[in-house]
């Protein structure tokens, strides 16, 4: 897995990597996804279209993971890794994230726990190590 979990008070606070920016962006949504199920488990039996634009970076991330949140909670859908998964300028100079998000029904796995919301404290995305490296704190 590239991604871990960091020491903190009272959140989920992920570490995740990855040589490509999408890998470490797919990398954070599994660090959060595996809080709730264990995502090794999850079975890639559904497939969703996800494009996101933001201006900033930071940003893109924070829409990107609430839109999986959003997922979860309007059709019950588990992330559980992405196919396609593209990140560019788009039209306007906005950042845009195009992906298929695969995943299946979480009622069908053991839930964990659960994440509230996505947060941009200690939010950090770094190019590191000839990669990516970013930090993410979810509310639980």
């Amino acid at each position: 897995m590239g991604f871990e979990y960091l020491e903190h008070t009272a959140d989920l606070k992920v570490k995740a990597w990855g040589n490509q920016l999408e890998k470490a962006f797919e990398n954070a949504a599994l660090g959060g996804m595996n809080f709730i199920v264990d995502i090794k488990k999850v079975e890639p039996k559904i497939k969703k279209k996800i494009m996101v634009r933001s201006k900033r970076l930071e940003s893109l991330l924070y829409d990107f993971l609430e839109e999986l949140l959003y997922l979860i909670d309007t059709d019950g859908f588990m992330f559980a890794g992405a196919q396609e998964m593209s990140i560019a300028r788009g039209v306007g100079g906005d950042l845009e994230l195009h992906c298929v998000a695969l995943g299946d029904s979480y009622k069908n796995y053991e839930r964990k726990g659960d994440l509230k919301a996505i947060t941009y404290s200690e939010m950090s995305i770094k190019e590191k190590d000839g990669g990516w490296e970013i930090i993410v704190v979810y509310d639980i």
